[in-house]
């Protein structure tokens, strides 16, 4: 009874080799039919986003040591069908694929869930694209009147239930490793609430629409945008479905006439607000507190605006500043985190080794009871038939004794052979055979 992962990630390989290796929903669909009918594994989830790409098997009937010869054989089949599904060179994958399993496999997922294996420290976005690849193959597994294996299933379940505790003890996602959360945190230090703020923001590019995404998520209701190209901005407000203000970035200083909170990140050569438009603003504001954040490199706004009464002015430098502090305090949380996956992908497998032992033990009795019901058949059609019944019971003792004790006689003989001296011992301890 085998947990296997199979993966490539950011670690590994280039940006370039893990589009290749993407699923995409149709390509995912057809990865899980083939895996299905190939019988190369039980069940699967496969987890794919721009950093990695990452299958997890339930694959019972291979040898659970790692360098026995099935799974050596299992592992080549897998790697082969992972190249082929991708239509790329198998030599362009081998250094940059890895495989893990049981205990292994078990405390990647959970590492990866909890945002210990991110490309930034304790990034949230994981836990929900894990449990999106979990649904899309729960989904597909109920289409074909099957469902996923009890074992991964449990698996999984106790990875979401992992990525909650290290969330909720540790320190891990509670501060700002990003410009644009950074440039957001400021702004929650030094204002309440941000339903009665307004703020401008300049440009439209990546940077801002996080920003802006932030800044809505924290109830932020009147965001204004300045863009040099007005359908740009337009573009912004429809892909995040919010109610802006457009503004060109001629009417900059229309904008900061109004604005609270001021946000610039462009790629202009030149400077965008001056230290006068910053001063004609807080006039036309009564000077009330004004926060300036400049993400541009270079600066979209005069360093010296700053010196004027109620403005607060950070540059991207600032925002580094707080990121790598922040970062040092993720790291010290992120080793509270390792210890609760450590413990929790111990624990499942703990239940995975009780439940292997449940089903051992029941297949076990189920072949002993078949063997009892076809003895007693044929000891009673030979009574039947008027042969002696003492020797037809001396029999059937005696070839159900023999079957019965086959199974566990090869079991000791194979544990002697390859010294396994506490199997032995348990099994002796269980007999009452010891001294």
């Amino acid at each position: 009874m085998t947990i296997l992962a199979l993966g490539i990630n950011h670690k590994t390989a280039s940006v370039g080799l893990r589009e290749k290796v993407a699923f995409v929903d149709n390509k995912r669909d057809l990865a899980l039919t083939q895996i299905q009918e190939s019988g190369l594994a039980e069940s699967v989830v496969i987890l794919s986003t721009c950093n990695r790409t990452e299958l997890y098997f339930h694959q019972p009937n291979i040898s659970p040591r790692e360098e026995s010869e099935e799974n050596i054989q299992w592992r080549e089949q897998c790697f082969h069908w992972f190249a082929q599904i991708h239509q790329l060179d198998e030599n362009e994958l081998r250094e940059c694929l890895y495989f893990k399993q049981n205990l292994e496999a078990a405390n990647h997922l959970m590492n990866v869930a909890s945002g210990l294996d991110s490309l930034i420290l304790g990034e949230p976005q994981i836990l929900g694209q894990v449990k999106q690849a979990y649904q899309f193959s729960e989904e597909f597994y109920q289409q074909h009147q099957r469902t996923i294996s009890t074992k991964l299933s449990r698996l999984f379940q106790r990875t979401f239930a992992t990525a909650k505790r290290v969330r909720s003890e540790t320190e891990i996602g509670s501060q700002a490793v990003s410009v644009a959360y950074a440039a957001c945190g400021l702004a929650r230090q030094i204002f309440d609430n941000f339903g009665k703020l307004r703020f401008l923001l300049v440009g439209a590019g990546e940077t801002i629409e996080l920003v802006a995404r932030y800044l809505i998520q924290h109830g932020a209701k009147n965001i204004m945008v300045a863009n040099r190209t007005h359908i740009r901005a337009e573009m912004l407000a429809e892909k995040l479905n919010a109610p802006m203000q457009i503004l060109s970035l001629s009417a900059l200083q229309l904008g900061l006439n109004q604005a609270d909170v001021v946000i610039s990140s462009t790629g202009s050569p030149d400077t965008l607000i001056t230290k006068e438009m910053v001063s004609i603003a807080q006039k036309q504001r009564q000077f009330d507190p004004l926060l300036l954040i400049d993400i541009a490199v270079p600066r979209d706004i005069d360093e010296k605006a700053g010196e004027l009464d109620g403005v607060y002015s950070y540059s991207v430098d600032d925002l580094q500043n707080i990121i790598q502090r922040n970062m040092a305090q993720r790291e010290e949380a992120a080793k509270q985190a390792a210890e609760i996956v450590k413990e929790e992908s111990k624990a499942f497998f703990e239940w995975l080794k009780q439940q292997q032992s449940s089903d051992l033990i029941k297949r076990y009795r189920q072949d002993a009871e078949q063997i009892r019901q076809e003895l007693l058949e044929k000891a009673l059609q030979a009574i039947n038939q008027g042969q002696d019944s003492q020797r037809v019971l001396s029999e059937l003792s005696y070839k159900l004794t023999n079957q019965l004790l086959h199974a566990p006689t090869q079991a000791l003989q194979s544990m002697a052979k390859s010294g396994n001296s506490t199997g032995l011992q348990s099994f002796s301890k269980a007999l009452k055979l010891e001294e």
